[in-house]
C-alpha cells in the first residue's frame, strides 16, 4: 500500500461522504459506484436468473442496499462471504408538521433520530436533505431525493451571559432547546404569500413544479462543512456520518474489486441507529430473501448447508481511546487512531465476535501485514451494538464485529485516522477473494 494509493482512496471516501447526507443519498452514491464497476440493478419484484460471474445489486426503500457477486465455486461447499454495515447516522429529523413561528423567526420542529450527541449541533451551518413524496398535476404519486446543499438553518447557542452555568451544569431539552432557525418571519406588509413561509411550500418552490403538492417527506438536517483530511501531518479524517458511511464505502470498494471465485455479498441496512426492527433493517427479512434467491432452490435445508460454510463480517466503527478521557476505556483495550482495524468483543453478545471468527480475521490481517486492535468496554459502562448480533441470530451465520477506530462517535462531526480505511478495505477484499475455505479446523 503506497501513500498515493491511500490518498486516492481517501479522496474518493471524502467525495462519497459529502454526496451522502442521508441514507437515501448514501444508497444512491453506492449504486453509482457499483454501476460504474459493472454491477447491474435487479428488482425484487422480478424473477431472477443468476449465473456464475454475475454482479448485481438490489435496493429496498431506497435506503438499504445489497450487492453480490455470483461465484464460480460451489456455494454449498464454499458458503457465502458476507460483509455488513449500515447507512443511517444519528441526526435531527424534520417533523411532519414542523412549522413554528415565534418571536419573529420561522423555525422547524425536529425529532432526534438515534443516540445523537446534541451539543455539537449548536452554531453549525446546517442544510436539509432527504426524500419528498408528492402528487403531480396528473394525480400521480412521485418521490424525489432533495438536498438544499447550502446552509439554510442554524441552532444558535444561548449567550453565556444568560446562562452562567453553561460550562459547568448544562443539559439540553431536545424538545425546546434545539429548534432550528430558518429565516425571519415575513411581515404581512411584505408582498409574499403566507404559504411561501410554510415548510411544504418552501419544498415545492425549491424542488418541484408550481402545481405539485408535497404529501410527505423524510428529511434531516446535516452539517454543511465538507469532509476533510486534517492534522499537522494530515493523519486524520474529519466528517459527518463516519459512523457508519465509512464502513459502507470501505465494503463497497472491496466488493467492486473482488473476483468471481466465491459468492460474495455486501449488505448495508438502514435503521441500525434505532434498533434495526423494520422491513429494511437488519432485524427484517431483506437479507434472508436475497440469500434464499442466491441458493436457487428455495430449500430450507440447502440454505442451512450454505450458511454452515459462510462467514459474516459486520463492519461498524469502534471507539478509539480519547486522550482526555482515557479512564472511560478498559486499560487493557485501548484502540488508537491509525492503529489498524478493531475487533469488537462483548460477552453479553452486544457484538457477535467469537474466538473462531476473530482468529480468522487476525489470520487475514497477518497475511497482509496489517495491525489489529481489540475493543472491550469497561464493566461499569454500557456497550453499543451493531447489525452483527441481529444478522447472526436471524441467519445463524458465524459473525465477526470489526470496525475502524474513531473519536466523537455520534457527533455531527467525527474523527478517524487516515491510514485505517484502506487497511480494512484490503482485509475485506482478501476475505472475498481467498480461495481456501474460511473455517477453523478441530483437532
Amino acid at each position: 500500500m503506497t501513500k498515493q494509493d491511500q490518498n486516492s482512496f481517501n479522496a474518493d471516501l471524502l467525495a462519497f461522504l459529502d454526496a451522502s447526507p442521508t441514507p437515501f443519498h448514501a444508497v444512491l452514491s453506492m449504486s453509482k459506484i457499483l454501476g460504474k464497476a459493472g454491477f447491474s440493478e435487479l428488482s425484487e419484484a422480478d424473477e431472477w436468473t443468476l449465473k456464475a460471474g454475475d454482479k448485481h445489486f438490489v435496493t429496498r426503500n431506497g435506503s438499504s442496499i445489497i450487492s453480490f457477486v455470483v461465484g464460480h465455486d460451489d456455494l454449498v461447499n464454499n458458503g457465502l462471504r458476507l460483509v455488513g454495515a449500515h447507512t443511517d447516522s444519528p441526526c435531527l429529523m424534520v417533523k411532519p408538521q414542523p412549522d413554528i413561528s415565534y418571536q419573529g423567526y420561522f423555525q422547524l420542529g425536529i425529532e432526534v433520530y438515534g443516540g445523537a450527541l446534541l451539543n455539537p449541533w449548536f452554531d453549525r451551518d446546517l442544510s436539509i436533505a432527504g426524500r419528498v413524496v408528492y402528487r403531480n398535476t396528473k394525480n400521480q404519486l412521485k418521490q424525489k431525493l432533495v438536498d438544499f446543499k447550502t446552509a439554510v438553518a442554524t441552532i444558535p447557542s444561548l449567550a453565556i451571559h444568560l446562562d452562567r452555568n453553561a460550562n459547568t451544569d448544562h443539559s439540553i431539552n431536545a424538545q425546546t432547546d434545539i429548534v432550528p432557525v430558518l429565516m425571519l418571519k415575513k411581515e404581512a406588509s411584505i408582498e409574499a404569500s403566507e404559504s411561501s413561509q410554510e415548510f411544504r411550500g418552501l419544498l415545492r418552490e425549491r424542488f418541484l413544479n408550481e402545481n405539485d403538492t408535497v404529501l410527505d417527506y423524510e428529511l434531516c438536517l446535516y452539517d454543511t462543512q465538507p469532509a476533510s483530511v486534517i492534522g499537522l501531518k494530515s493523519e486524520f479524517i474529519a466528517s459527518a456520518r463516519l459512523d457508519n458511511l465509512l464502513s459502507c464505502f470501505v465494503a463497497a470498494q472491496a466488493m467492486i474489486s473482488s473476483s468471481s471465485a466465491n459468492t460474495c455479498l455486501m449488505v448495508c441496512n438502514d435503521h441500525e441507529e434505532v434498533g434495526s426492527v423494520s422491513a429494511i433493517g437488519a432485524d427484517g427479512p431483506f437479507l434472508e430473501t436475497i440469500v434464499d434467491r442466491l441458493s436457487g432452490s428455495g430449500s430450507t435445508s440447502l440454505v442451512s448447508r450454505i450458511i454452515n460454510k459462510s462467514l459474516m463480517m459486520s463492519c461498524d466503527n469502534a471507539h478509539a481511546t480519547h486522550p482526555n478521557f482515557s479512564n472511560k476505556h478498559d486499560g487493557g483495550h485501548l484502540p488508537k487512531l491509525n492503529g489498524g482495524p478493531v475487533i469488537k468483543v462483548n460477552v453479553k453478545q452486544r457484538y457477535a465476535t467469537t474466538s473462531l471468527t476473530s482468529s480468522i480475521f487476525r489470520q487475514l490481517c497477518d497475511e497482509l501485514d496489517i495491525p489489529v486492535q481489540t475493543f472491550v468496554s469497561r464493566n461499569d459502562l454500557g456497550c453499543g451494538s451493531t447489525i452483527g448480533p441481529i444478522t447472526s441470530a436471524r441467519l445463524g451465520v458465524p459473525t465477526l464485529d470489526v470496525g475502524i477506530p474513531q473519536l466523537a462517535m455520534h457527533s455531527c462531526r467525527e474523527i478517524t485516522g487516515a491510514d485505517d480505511p484502506l487497511r480494512l478495505s484490503r482485509v475485506l477484499l482478501e476475505f472475498f477473494n481467498k480461495v481456501e475455505a474460511i473455517t477453523v479446523g478441530l483437532e
